[in-house]
């Protein structure tokens, strides 16, 4: 709230809110953005699964540049 009501205001020109729309405002972020999950453990990507991750050690140099390339073509169709 604090935040919001330091910053918001002067640059975008909204008003400045109280705790409960804070309060409101967070519990909406967290539903679109990232549930109510508060350990740790949530959908952060630091190394992958542990299934993909072995499979990736388990590969040959020449499996993983394949790989590498397949991804690589798969993300450039993707952009607009």
């Amino acid at each position: 709230m604090v935040l919001w009501n330091a910053i918001l205001p002067d640059i975008v020109h909204v008003e400045k809110i109280n705790y409960w729309q804070s309060l409101g405002l967070l519990a909406l972020c967290r539903i679109l953005f990232g549930g109510f999950r508060f350990g740790g453990r949530g959908r952060h990507f630091q190394g992958g699964a542990p299934h993909m991750r072995q499979r990736w050690m388990s590969m040959s140099e020449e499996e993983r540049v394949k790989f590498k390339e397949e991804w690589k073509k798969r993300c450039e169709q993707r952009k607009p």
